[in-house]
């Protein structure tokens, strides 16, 4: 019989991705790891959700014992890497001040920002999980690198298709020969969960608030990483902001992230009010850096939202939220300076995955580099924008989706995007969250733009 593998809640599994947490925070795990090693305990899967086969009793066991100590160790980065928002703002000299005038962008806007997340998930989505070696030999065998357009599998060489096979769960629906509509994806279920919280609770909502509705709307399978330990910390009786810290080594990677857009879409022109409502989002499940991708993006956002910034503008103001000594600033900065130094986008990947490709691929800090190096190579440009993001490999339709949020945002209304990426979305969008199955973007800027008019 053949044991349940739960994916991201395993404690065999999560020990071996906490030590890798530790290494990156700074914390000495090194005895922990050479006992769990000498017990024969696995290494963090690389890719994968869980191990292949479940651990043997005592293996569990000495997990548990083991994660429990883990949570023990001291980090010295703690100091430049702050959680709670007092602290953050302490740490940020260039904390952006509140708007003398609040700007209202028109529902146009926000119907290019939710076109554009959806594209740019969407072209990101059948290579989602592959190597970016992978990424670039599947383009290009189909002519389509530098990329321009949707992936193909019409012409593809049976062992290229072999040896980088497409995201299984996404080929059936995302390669330009089958798209019809957008289909589901967490990067759209999250901003959808987001609008329901506000229309219910307004933008002065409590992370606990937030906790709840998820219980109440959000399907325990639809989460994942950093998500998923939070609601099995909820159901387990833990509150917040305990959920985000208690045996989750997935607290610094991309979830939060993927939620922080109607934060800042909400905000326009106040981009210290986004990254705090981002704030109190991110930390029902995250910590530190990946708190602050949030209040990055969010911040970001709020700015192009205001309708008289540029993505550069957007990128250096949601730098301002972030603390500058914290591993996001530095990995964000350097993303900027490649990109403005290297006329070649490959060449900034290359640069950008020697210098980060230690991190897992989903980890907040490789992902939010690329982003900003993405948005600053493409200069504003929508195509350009959401095709960097993806070719960059590591989190495709995460990072394929908020590139296309802000690089629609700052287009300005639907039209200005071309036909060929938004026409195959047939202004029709999947879900899981109830009452938005099948909805048009449309409908989502409008009730968007209700939201960003409530006080």
């Amino acid at each position: 019989m053949t044991g349940l593998r739960l994916t991201w809640v395993q404690p065999e599994d999560l020990l071996g991705h906490e030590l890798r947490q530790a290494e990156e925070d700074g914390r000495d795990a090194r005895d922990i790891r050479s006992r769990w090693l000498r017990a024969g305990g696995p290494l963090a899967p690389p890719r994968a959700g869980a191990s292949p086969t479940p651990a043997p009793p005592h293996l569990r066991a000495l997990a548990h014992e083991l994660l429990d100590e883990l949570a023990l160790l001291p980090s010295p980065l703690t100091e430049y890497e702050p959680t709670p928002l007092t602290l953050i703002t302490a740490a940020c000299p260039a904390w952006p001040a509140p708007p003398s005038t609040r700007p209202t962008p028109g529902a146009d806007a926000l119907h290019a920002a939710w076109l554009g997340r959806a594209v740019g998930c969407l072209l990101g989505k059948p290579v989602e999980k592959l190597p970016l070696d992978g990424i670039r030999a599947l383009a290009r065998a189909t002519g389509n690198w530098p990329l321009t357009t949707w992936f193909t599998a019409k012409g593809l060489p049976p062992e290229l298709a072999a040896a980088h096979p497409w995201n299984r769960r996404s080929a059936a629906t995302s390669l330009a020969e089958n798209i019809d509509g957008m289909p589901e994806d967490d990067d759209l279920n999250y901003p959808l969960l987001n609008l329901l919280l506000l229309q219910r609770h307004g933008k002065a909502f409590t992370t606990a608030e937030l906790a709840q509705l998820w219980l109440d709307e959000l399907p325990a399978g639809r989460t994942f990483t950093a998500e998923r330990i939070a609601y099995r910390n909820l159901l387990s009786g833990v509150e917040p902001p305990l959920t985000a810290a208690r045996r989750n080594p997935f607290r610094e990677w991309i979830g939060a992230a993927i939620r922080a857009d109607i934060h800042g879409w909400t905000h326009p022109g106040d981009p210290a009010a986004a990254a705090a409502q981002a704030h109190r989002d991110a930390c029902l499940t995250h910590t530190a850096n990946g708190v602050y991708s949030a209040m990055f993006i969010a911040a970001a956002l709020a700015t192009a939202a205001g309708g008289t910034a540029g993505v550069h503008d957007a990128l250096a103001a949601g730098l301002t939220v972030v603390p500058p000594r914290s591993r996001l600033s530095r990995a964000v900065r350097f993303g900027i300076d490649t990109a403005r130094a290297e006329p070649d986008f490959d060449t900034v990947m290359d640069h950008l995955h020697a210098a980060l490709g230690h991190y897992h691929w989903v980890h907040a800090v490789p992902n939010t580099a690329l982003l900003a190096a993405a948005l600053t190579h493409a200069d504003g440009d929508f195509s350009g924008s959401i095709c960097r993001a993806v070719s960059g490999g590591w989190d495709t339709d995460s990072n394929g989706a908020t590139a296309g949020s802000l690089a629609g945002l700052l287009a300005g209304r639907p039209d200005a995007i071309p036909g060929r990426w938004t026409a195959p979305l047939k202004n029709r969008l999947a879900t899981s969250v109830a009452g938005f199955d099948g909805i048009g973007f449309d409908t989502l800027a409008h009730l968007t733009h209700q939201e960003v008019l409530r006080p």
